[in-house]
């Protein structure tokens, strides 16, 4: 139907080189030539969302380490899953991540890592039946140590790492835990009761594994107030983390610690609200966010933290 009070006609325009646009070719991609270094194929990314993102942040984050600052990792056990704990051990060993935050399920992954070279259990087939979760030497491991840092009033981490090296499971040399003990890193580990699989056995105290993540969290809460000009990176921790991280800033900034010049990220496969909002958003002057696969985007940004810049 025409509308006689329409005049298309009478349209206002305007040339396109009046107009502020939100591209530009000259953030566009570059094509580094086969053999380029890992830091060509970086500068080679994007300037434009998620790659002007990675290039800022990895510039960021070597300018930290090459100032002796933080870094702290914050992960899911998803990264254990994924393969990538030796990735991890390497930069602390290089010293650029100096200290790393886990959740309960990453210390059992870790500790089977440890013990006999594999984890992650099918649960589907072990549900049915009840066996899910009903690994007797994990249970009893995670019981330990959570008892004797209780009693020595240490972080359930730590205890972990201690109890690995003890022991000296045979594949220890891929458990995050045992290289934080042995390299003086701290390793704390944010326990919720009932989300671990080792919560359903006889073994389990709630009183020491309450003390043990209580004293991870005062830790967390010492390594974050010593974050001034240093970095908090979360991978892979939807919930827990993230809230964690939350009380920790707040904890060191009514302490009095100047957080001022902290940046924050999120790497993770999926944009959520606890992250993006308790990482990225409320605690720093600059966060940001990159969507991506782990087993992939962790390797890359080891390989661009550590390769030499051209």
């Amino acid at each position: 139907m025409k509308d006689d009070n329409l005049d298309i006609n009478r349209l206002k325009t305007y040339s396109i080189r009046e107009r502020r646009s939100l591209v530009d070719c000259k953030d566009f991609a570059s094509l580094p030539e086969p053999g380029a270094s890992v830091d060509e194929f970086v500068a080679s990314l994007p300037g434009i969302l998620a790659g002007k993102d990675f290039k800022e942040l990895t510039s960021r984050l070597r300018g930290i380490a090459a100032a002796g600052s933080p870094i702290v990792f914050a992960m899911g056990a998803h990264v254990i899953k994924c393969g990538l704990s030796p990735v991890v051990i390497d930069l602390m060993k290089r010293g650029i991540v100096t200290a790393i935050a886990l959740n309960g399920a990453c210390a059992i992954h870790d500790y089977e890592i440890a013990l006999i070279g594999r984890t992650s259990e099918d649960v589907t087939e072990a549900l049915p039946e009840g066996r899910f979760g009903m690994a007797r030497e994990t249970a009893v491991a995670l019981a330990q140590a959570a008892s004797t840092a209780r009693e020595k009033g240490a972080g359930l981490g730590r205890s972990l790492g201690e109890l690995i090296i003890a022991q000296d499971l045979p594949q220890r040399g891929y458990s995050l835990f045992a290289a934080a003990a042995e390299l003086g890193v701290p390793a704390t580990v944010h326990v919720a009761i009932g989300t671990d699989v080792v919560h359903m056995h006889p073994e389990a105290d709630g009183a020491d594994i309450g003390a043990a993540s209580l004293e991870d969290f005062r830790i967390a809460c010492g390594v974050v107030a010593g974050l001034s000009k240093g970095a908090w990176i979360n991978i892979g921790s939807a919930v827990l983390l993230p809230e964690v991280f939350l009380k920790a800033v707040s904890v060191a900034r009514n302490l009095g610690a100047d957080l001022d010049g902290l940046v924050t990220a999120n790497l993770d496969m999926f944009d959520l609200y606890r992250p993006r909002t308790n990482v990225v958003n409320r605690p720093s002057a600059k966060g940001y966010q990159v969507i991506g696969r782990h087993e992939i985007m962790l390797p890359l940004l080891r390989m661009a933290l550590i390769s030499p810049t051209t």
